[in-house]
């Protein structure tokens, strides 16, 4: 498994499974025609648009997303929904805080399954 984001060149090879987590997608680009959408991984909108305005903190946003999405998933069960060779995709470079890392961390804490950057 490993994380990336949608205009990254690398995740423009055939045959990846890529998977968006977040609420919306650049349409039109044909690379990511094939991509799925997980929505239990997608943050409300208001959680996104509270962290972009500056209404909360990185760490608050941190808390929030894991108390609310990742803390009411079962692990395994997502592992088997997403596939051992999925590519995590989301809109911010790597670099950036972003919650595709927070998902990395939460497959790391919980199975042990280490998630790098494509």
């Amino acid at each position: 498994m490993k994380t990336s984001y949608y205009f990254s060149t690398r995740i423009r090879e055939p045959d990846l499974n890529l998977v968006g987590v977040s609420n919306s997608y650049p349409k039109g680009l044909s690379w990511l025609k094939g991509m799925r959408t997980y929505k239990p991984f997608c943050p409300g909108w208001a959680l996104v648009k509270d962290y972009k305005q500056g209404t909360i903190s990185w760490q608050n946003y941190s808390e929030i997303y894991r108390n609310d999405i990742l803390d009411k998933l079962d692990p395994e069960r997502v592992l088997n929904d997403l596939g051992e060779d999925a590519v995590i995709l989301c809109w911010e470079k790597p670099g950036r805080l972003c919650h595709r890392r927070l998902i990395a961390d939460w497959f790391y804490d919980r199975l042990q399954i280490k998630v790098n950057e494509l």
